[in-house]
Order: structure tokens, then sequence, then C-alpha cells
């Protein structure tokens, strides 16, 4: 019988590429995940990893195994949904991660909805970049998420999670002065503040202004909308910030032919428990005080 916290393991060794990142992601020791992934072998009975010095790489077999584990762990989601009694009430904690943005926007209002509908649930906010969503859902760390895409940096498909559309909001180019033309080009000598590299925001900012002709010259490098508006207003150069973001009236903001799309992301199986469904309904209500997010 093939263990399935051992599957586990197999399938994040699949997607992180290391023993040492899966020890680190799931607090085990290095020497503890090879154990069990040994052990996993043993109960496979057929070699599901090659090792090469300190370098190790999923078999054919290993393959084969993390696609029927990716099902079974989304089954056994299923199932822990359809045990919940809802009649005694929902409670206990959920755990809810979301970007800046939205937690100043949405998540305050989707857990005045949530405490209203269901007072013994617990939600517990960590604030979370979207590109780290996907391996917190799958360590267990959260129960749903909100991540975030944009026009030319589309949501990548993370193997294990499931998501559903929230809402979308319009893109604007935040500056001291209006523009002189149409479109990005007309920032095209100016200098930029965009976000972190790594991040979907550096992503959309640098690829729509290659998009439009030229390659920003990047200044500053922020992560809060905030933050960026004010370096705008202090003359540090224009950013782009979506809608949720644009909170600052001492600038000049002119909407963009751009879009963030923002959805709810949870466990591949769990879309159906009642806490998630419970929290996914919050963030639907949370989102409907915000005019400038779309309902999509």
């Amino acid at each position: 019988m093939l263990d399935v916290r051992r599957l586990r393991l197999l399938r994040e060794l699949a997607l992180r590429g290391t023993i040492a990142s899966v020890a680190e992601a799931l607090s085990f020791s290095p020497s503890a995940v090879s154990q069990q992934l040994s052990a996993l072998e043993r109960e496979a009975g057929v070699p599901l990893l090659e090792r090469t010095g300190r370098s190790v790489r999923l078999t054919p077999a290993g393959h084969t195994l993390v696609e029927h584990a990716e099902a079974v762990l989304a089954r056994l989601e299923r199932a822990e949904a359809d045990l919940v009694d809802v009649r005694a009430g929902l409670s206990g904690p959920v755990r809810v991660g979301a970007f800046p943005s939205a937690t100043r926007a949405i998540v305050p209002g989707a857990l005045r909805a949530l405490a209203a509908e269901h007072p013994g649930l617990v939600p517990m906010v960590l604030e979370v970049d979207p590109a780290d969503v996907g391996d917190a859902l799958r360590a267990g760390e959260l129960d749903v998420a909100l991540v975030h895409d944009y026009d030319f940096v589309p949501f990548p498909t993370e193997p294990g999670i499931d998501d559903e559309p929230l809402c979308a909001e319009a893109m604007y180019l935040a500056s001291t002065t209006p523009p002189t033309e149409p479109g990005l080009a007309a920032w095209r000598d100016a200098p930029w503040i965009v976000a972190s590299p790594g991040t979907r925001c550096h992503a959309m900012t640098v690829r729509a202004c290659q998009a439009a002709g030229f390659t920003p010259d990047i200044r500053h490098r922020i992560d809060d909308f905030d933050t960026v508006l004010r370096f705008v207003a202090a003359g540090q150069g224009v950013a782009l910030v979506p809608e949720l973001g644009a909170l600052n009236e001492t600038v000049v903001l002119t909407e963009v032919a751009l879009c963030r799309r923002t959805r709810i992301a949870y466990r591949a199986g769990a879309g159906g428990h009642p806490a998630v469904r419970a929290t996914c309904r919050a963030l639907v209500t949370g989102t409907a005080g915000q005019p400038g997010a779309r309902p999509r």
C-alpha cells in the first residue's frame, strides 16, 4: 500500500526539483525526506528516483506515480469536504492568503461577511506574493488565496491547484503630468518605478513597455503601490498601477489598455469544502464593495 504522505513528498520533489527545497518547504530535514522517498520506492517496487551524486531526478515510473498522486490528493480533499457536518456549524481556522492591495481593499469586507455568516470560523490572513501561493497551498500553509495576472503575464497553470475568477480591474499610468500622446510610448524617456524582479507586476510593466516599442528605464523597484504613488508624486518616475492600488489623488492617473484579473485559488479538490466555499462567498462580498473591481 502506498503511503499518501510519501506521495505528497514525491509530488513536491517533482515540482521543486531538489530534496533540500522539499525539506525546507515542508519543515522536514533533507535526510528525513530522503528516507521517506526511499520507503516509497520500496512500497512501489520500482525505482522512482535516479541519484547522481547529490542531484536526483524522477524516473519515468516516478513521473507516472506523480500523475496518480495528483488525482489521489485531489480525491482526498473532496472526501474531507464531503465529511464536514455543516449542520454543526463551521468552526476552526481558515488560512487566507492575499496580495497587499487585495488585503487592503477586499479582505476587510470579506472578513466582516465571513464573521456574520460563520462566527465559528477563525480567519487567519497572510500577505503573500501570488508567485508563492501554489507552494503555500500545496504545503497546507494556506486554505484559500487571492492571486492575480495581467495582460502580457497570464495566470500560470499550477499543479494541484484549482482556481475561479473573482474580479477584474483597469490599469493606470501614474505620473505628475498628463500624457502628450495616447499609450505608453509617451513615457519612453521617463524613469520608471516597477515592482521587484520575479513578480508578475514587474514582468507586466516590462512587457507592456516592450510591446509599446521601448524598454523602460527602471529607476526604483518597489512593491507597495501606495509607496509607488508617493514616489511618483515626488517626481521620481512613472508607474503602472491597478485601480485597487490607485488611491493617491496627488498624481495624474491615465487609464491604459491593460487589465489585472484576480482569482481565488485553493487546493485541487478542495473547492467544495464548506469552509472554502464560505470564504469564497465572503471574498465576492468584499469585492462588491469596491467600485474599481468588476465581478467576473
